[in-house]
């Protein structure tokens, strides 16, 4: 059986509430560093207040998209809609790749270009602000996005954690500024090597999301869990062709238990409806299993 809708609900709720949260965060951050940008003569923190309002694309996305996956299975998607998710999770991951090579790009650029005058403080502050706010964000949204198993949401909290990893250099180029003005290069380097970390994150969320839709196998220690279940339970003689594939938080279990030869057909289907109620008990990832009998 696929899990219950009232968990789906619940689930759904969650992503929807966490994202909707996000994207107040980043039109108020947004609007708080282009102001402080423009008022406090930092051409960075303007781009940077940009930059935050691009997040607030892929918070529209999951929010949309979360509609959309969370429906029932139905007659032409018996698996669910989960495989949306999916998707969602790798728009996310191609759109946080584009923001560190805008980023990385950015950083080589301004290696090249004149110093500009020194900022205001009030520019520093909102960069401080936005590290703090994201990072705070990061952690909240990645939190849940475990405890959900969603993708989506821990592919966007890593969105946040970019934002606020692309605020670090805005910060120490303001303080660079004002001490050593002669080491303004010293932005750009680090500007460079934060996007080199951003397009690692964005390469671990489009790698895990596309092997899902590629039916990559879970990992070895739950298909291991699986058969030790599976063996422990009565009747069963031996257990092999393990299949697994993920669908969105899901989990599919396909596996051949061999039975005594001379069981019954009503013995043989009891056995391998124990067989699919435990693995489902052990493992709330696990929706549904088809157990294939064979004579032992």
């Amino acid at each position: 059986m696929i899990n219950t809708s009232a968990t789906e609900q619940v689930r759904t709720q969650t992503i929807r509430r966490l994202t909707f949260v996000g994207l107040l965060v980043n039109i108020s951050l947004s609007v708080l560093k282009v102001l402080a940008g423009f008022f406090g003569s930092s051409q960075a923190v303007v781009a940077d207040g940009f930059h935050s309002l691009s997040d607030c694309a892929t918070d529209i996305i999951v929010i949309i998209g979360v509609k959309y996956w969370s429906l029932p299975p139905d007659s032409n998607h018996p698996y669910g809609h989960q495989r949306i998710e999916t998707i969602v999770s790798i728009v996310v991951g191609l759109a946080l790749a584009a923001t560190a090579v805008a980023l990385g790009y950015n950083a080589i650029r301004s290696m090249t270009q004149t110093p500009a005058p020194p900022p205001d403080l009030i520019a520093f502050v909102a960069a401080l602000i936005s590290i703090v706010v994201k990072e705070a964000l990061y952690r909240y949204t990645v939190k849940a996005g475990n405890k959900i198993k969603s993708s989506a949401l821990k592919a966007n909290a890593w969105h946040h954690r970019s934002d606020a990893f692309s605020s670090i250099p805005v910060a120490v180029a303001l303080v660079a500024v004002w001490i050593f003005p002669q080491y303004r290069f010293i932005d750009g380097i680090a500007a460079a090597i934060v996007s080199v970390f951003i397009l690692h994150s964005a390469w671990q969320i489009i790698r895990s999301n596309v092997g899902q839709l590629a039916d990559e196998a879970v990992d070895e220690q739950i298909v291991v869990h699986i058969e030790t279940i599976t063996r422990g339970i009565p009747g069963v003689q031996d257990v092999h062709a393990i299949r697994t594939r993920s669908v969105g938080a899901d989990i599919f279990v396909d596996l051949h238990v061999l039975v005594h030869r001379k069981l019954t057909i009503d013995a043989g289907h009891d056995i391998a409806r124990d067989v699919k109620r435990s693995l489902i008990a052990s493992n709330n990832s696990i929706s549904d299993v088809l157990v294939h009998i064979e004579p032992h």
